[in-house]
């Protein structure tokens, strides 16, 4: 190699360190690579039911850890009406919505001192239970609201929820919710099928390549159980490639992890939790996925000044992707039932 081609491999190599996009010559959508035949249904379905044997712990993510505060915040998880809201202390309480003396929705209630104060009556309730009524356990990771819903069938709960890794500090982190008339396993079957990535999401993907899909095999170990992505990420014109990687820790939780290329180590979680049946008689899901981003970059964390601005166009940018992907969710479920 002679020294100007030396000079020139440098000078591309500083300058992707300093600047990781790509400029994206126009494409034709139809004129990719067609993915169906690698999208083999059975390897997703087969990757789905390896997940329900992982251990749950009867552990539901609900909302944003920014979503709940001194306030009370109403929702449904698992078919049950739920209220959460935080202590004095600033811990995450999550308790049944119905009030214990006539069944008032406690959504509506006031907190003061950390403590529901009823709408109708004054009861107030906090940590201690009253009568059948207490709360659940619940545990905030710091990004994500959890819930444990245990039932009469249910085995083996955890003291805690099995979380994903995350990336080190410093990172940023985003959340979005959206909810679907469709089961937890349609929005998992979404999100362990990547070969759809580029054709169904044109606008946020290009150049996807599935480099290596988990065989059809029940047994198979726990790290092994992953799918092997290179996916340019879109940001209009300009392109950032990645190598990621799609693991499902849980029975309810798809995670995808960026493994080579810029924000190595950045993770979106994406938890599918049942709300519960809606009035025509078909089940709600909430999706809750959290973006979480990082970067070995020296000045990255000098930027998180601007996550006030740069949270929500991770939401949207989410938000987006959810849209579609819903959509594809409920035809799964529309088939299927």
């Amino acid at each position: 190699m002679s020294a100007v081609s030396r000079w020139r491999d440098r000078l591309a190599g500083s300058l992707s360190k300093a600047w990781p996009f790509e400029v994206l010559a126009p494409m034709d959508w139809a004129a990719q690579a067609p993915t169906w035949q690698d999208a083999d249904p059975a390897v997703i379905e087969a990757a789905y039911a390896r997940a329900q044997h992982r251990p749950g712990g009867n552990w539901f993510v609900f909302a944003a850890s920014s979503d709940v505060t001194d306030a009370a915040l109403g929702t449904t998880v698992a078919g049950r009406e739920v209220v959460a809201w935080r202590a004095a202390d600033g811990a995450l309480q999550v308790a049944p919505r119905a009030c214990p003396h006539l069944g008032a929705d406690l959504a509506l209630a006031s907190v003061d001192c950390g403590e529901l104060v009823c709408p109708w009556h004054g009861l107030r309730l906090g940590r201690r239970r009253h009568g059948t009524w207490k709360p659940y356990p619940a545990h905030d990771d710091g990004v994500l609201c959890w819930v444990r819903v245990d039932g009469p069938a249910d085995v083996a709960p955890s003291a805690t929820p099995i979380a994903p890794v995350r990336p080190p500090a410093p990172a940023i982190a985003a959340v979005t919710r959206l909810e679907g008339v469709c089961e937890p396993r349609d929005i998992v079957s979404n999100r362990l099928d990547p070969w759809h990535g580029a054709w169904f999401h044109p606008h946020s993907f290009t150049r996807l390549r599935v480099l290596s899909a988990p065989p059809v095999d029940a047994d198979l170990p726990e790290e092994l159980d992953k799918f092997v992505v290179e996916v340019t990420f879109r940001i209009g014109r300009l392109g950032v490639p990645v190598i990621a990687e799609f693991t499902t820790p849980g029975p309810r939780t798809v995670v995808m992890r960026i493994v080579e290329g810029e924000g190595r180590s950045s993770v979106v979680e994406t938890h599918a939790t049942p709300v519960g049946v809606g009035p025509d008689g078909r089940p709600r899901t909430a999706v809750v996925e959290a973006v979480i981003a990082h970067s070995d970059r020296p000045h990255f964390g000098k930027g998180l000044v601007a996550s006030p601005l740069t949270r929500p166009l991770m939401s949207h940018a989410a938000t987006r992707l959810w849209r579609d992907d819903l959509a594809y969710a409920e035809r799964l479920y529309e088939l299927r039932s």
